[in-house]
């Protein structure tokens, strides 16, 4: 039996509010360390580290040891699929908005 996890779905993922504002937060630096992620939160750092494991399970956070520290940086290759399942909406939305309008046009 393998006992290595899967990675976990990128939706899942980007789902819970704290991982987005962690996601928002690493997008603006290079990358931080734990003690300084944790400051931006109403919550311990096992809380934080639980949510950063989690995105570091769908690819989205690369962790790098310095010494005893842990440092976290975006790693933004995966939202290329959010992005995309997004954009495929959007045109779905754009083409029913056009025959919308020239329903309405016709029906002046």
């Amino acid at each position: 039996m393998n006992n290595t996890r899967p990675n976990r779905d990128i939706y899942d993922a980007v789902a819970d509010p704290t991982r987005r504002k962690l996601l928002r937060l690493l997008a603006d630096v290079e990358e931080l360390p734990l003690n300084e992620i944790t400051v931006h939160f109403q919550m311990g750092r096992t809380a934080v580290s639980k949510h950063l494991a989690i995105l570091k399970d769908a690819d989205l956070v690369i962790a790098r040891r310095v010494g005893r520290e842990t440092r976290y940086r975006l790693n933004p290759t995966p939202l290329k699929e959010i992005q995309d399942w997004v954009s495929f909406y959007e045109g779905f939305w754009k083409e029913r908005i056009v025959k919308l309008n020239h329903l309405l046009e016709e029906k002046k």
